[in-house]
Protein backbone atom coordinates (compact mmCIF):
# COMPACT_ATOMS: atom_id res chain seq x y z
CA UNK A 1 0.00 0.00 0.00
CA UNK A 2 1.23 3.48 -0.87
CA UNK A 3 0.25 6.60 1.02
CA UNK A 4 0.50 10.07 -0.49
CA UNK A 5 0.84 13.17 1.64
CA UNK A 6 0.35 16.52 -0.03
CA UNK A 7 1.41 19.90 1.28
CA UNK A 8 1.94 23.47 0.17
CA UNK A 9 -1.50 24.73 -0.71
CA UNK A 10 -2.91 27.98 0.59
CA UNK A 11 -4.15 31.46 -0.20
CA UNK A 12 -2.09 33.73 -2.42
CA UNK A 13 -2.66 36.92 -4.34
CA UNK A 14 -2.71 36.96 -8.11
CA UNK A 15 0.83 37.01 -9.46
CA UNK A 16 2.16 35.14 -6.48
CA UNK A 17 3.73 31.71 -6.20
CA UNK A 18 3.15 28.45 -4.36
CA UNK A 19 4.98 25.15 -4.30
CA UNK A 20 3.08 21.92 -3.83
CA UNK A 21 4.71 18.72 -2.62
CA UNK A 22 3.50 15.15 -2.66
CA UNK A 23 5.47 12.47 -0.84
CA UNK A 24 4.82 8.78 -1.38
CA UNK A 25 5.50 6.34 1.45
CA UNK A 26 5.43 2.58 1.57
CA UNK A 27 7.71 -0.21 0.45
CA UNK A 28 8.28 -2.64 -2.37
CA UNK A 29 7.46 -0.30 -5.20
CA UNK A 30 9.02 2.03 -7.73
CA UNK A 31 7.30 5.10 -9.03
CA UNK A 32 6.46 5.18 -12.69
CA UNK A 33 4.31 8.23 -13.34
CA UNK A 34 3.61 11.27 -11.16
CA UNK A 35 1.10 13.96 -11.91
CA UNK A 36 -0.90 16.85 -10.55
CA UNK A 37 -4.57 17.32 -11.29
CA UNK A 38 -6.99 20.00 -10.15
CA UNK A 39 -10.72 20.34 -9.72
CA UNK A 40 -12.50 23.66 -9.43
CA UNK A 41 -16.06 23.88 -8.08
CA UNK A 42 -18.54 22.70 -10.67
CA UNK A 43 -15.85 21.52 -13.05
CA UNK A 44 -14.30 18.20 -13.94
CA UNK A 45 -10.91 17.18 -12.63
CA UNK A 46 -8.23 18.07 -15.16
CA UNK A 47 -4.58 17.28 -15.67
CA UNK A 48 -2.27 20.12 -14.73
CA UNK A 49 1.17 18.56 -15.21
CA UNK A 50 2.78 15.14 -15.31
CA UNK A 51 6.25 13.67 -15.29
CA UNK A 52 7.37 10.18 -16.24
CA UNK A 53 10.10 8.06 -14.71
CA UNK A 54 12.33 9.15 -17.57
CA UNK A 55 11.77 12.81 -16.80
CA UNK A 56 9.46 13.66 -19.68
CA UNK A 57 6.92 16.31 -18.75
CA UNK A 58 3.50 17.31 -19.98
CA UNK A 59 1.56 20.45 -19.11
CA UNK A 60 -1.94 21.77 -19.60
CA UNK A 61 -1.93 24.64 -22.06
CA UNK A 62 -3.34 26.97 -19.40
CA UNK A 63 -0.32 26.54 -17.11
CA UNK A 64 2.52 26.10 -19.58
CA UNK A 65 5.29 28.58 -18.89
CA UNK A 66 3.99 29.32 -15.38
CA UNK A 67 4.08 25.92 -13.64
CA UNK A 68 6.97 23.48 -13.36
CA UNK A 69 6.71 19.86 -12.29
CA UNK A 70 9.72 18.03 -10.90
CA UNK A 71 10.46 14.87 -8.95
CA UNK A 72 12.98 13.66 -6.42
CA UNK A 73 13.15 9.89 -6.75
CA UNK A 74 15.35 9.53 -3.68
CA UNK A 75 12.52 11.03 -1.63
CA UNK A 76 9.65 9.59 -3.70
CA UNK A 77 8.36 13.12 -3.97
CA UNK A 78 6.85 15.17 -6.76
CA UNK A 79 6.69 18.95 -6.73
CA UNK A 80 4.65 21.55 -8.54
CA UNK A 81 6.11 25.03 -8.61
CA UNK A 82 3.36 27.47 -9.49
CA UNK A 83 4.31 30.99 -10.50
CA UNK A 84 2.31 33.94 -11.83
CA UNK A 85 -0.81 32.48 -10.29
CA UNK A 86 -4.19 33.62 -11.57
CA UNK A 87 -7.63 33.52 -9.94
CA UNK A 88 -8.62 30.84 -12.45
CA UNK A 89 -5.97 28.57 -10.94
CA UNK A 90 -8.12 28.32 -7.81
CA UNK A 91 -8.97 24.66 -7.24
CA UNK A 92 -8.27 21.62 -5.15
CA UNK A 93 -5.03 20.11 -6.40
CA UNK A 94 -4.55 16.34 -6.30
CA UNK A 95 -1.39 14.33 -6.60
CA UNK A 96 -1.59 11.15 -8.68
CA UNK A 97 1.04 8.44 -8.68
CA UNK A 98 1.34 5.22 -10.65
CA UNK A 99 3.63 2.73 -8.95
CA UNK A 100 5.08 -0.53 -10.15
CA UNK A 101 5.40 -3.66 -8.07
CA UNK A 102 7.89 -6.11 -9.52
CA UNK A 103 8.11 -6.22 -13.30
CA UNK A 104 4.50 -5.95 -14.44
CA UNK A 105 2.09 -5.00 -11.67
CA UNK A 106 0.93 -1.41 -11.51
CA UNK A 107 -1.36 0.50 -9.20
CA UNK A 108 -2.73 4.02 -9.15
CA UNK A 109 -2.99 6.24 -6.07
CA UNK A 110 -4.45 9.67 -5.33
CA UNK A 111 -3.53 12.19 -2.66
CA UNK A 112 -6.13 13.74 -0.37
CA UNK A 113 -6.07 17.07 -2.18
CA UNK A 114 -4.82 20.49 -1.17
CA UNK A 115 -6.71 23.74 -1.67
CA UNK A 116 -5.12 26.51 -3.71
CA UNK A 117 -6.94 29.84 -3.67
CA UNK A 118 -5.77 32.80 -5.73
CA UNK A 119 -7.32 36.14 -4.92
CA UNK A 120 -7.60 38.95 -7.44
Amino acid sequence: QVQLVESGGGLVQAGGSLRLSCAASGSGFSINYMGWYRQAPGKQRELVAAITSGGSTNYAASVKGRFTISRDDAKNTVYLQMNSLKPEDTAVYYCNVVVRYGSSSFNNYWGQGTQVTVSS
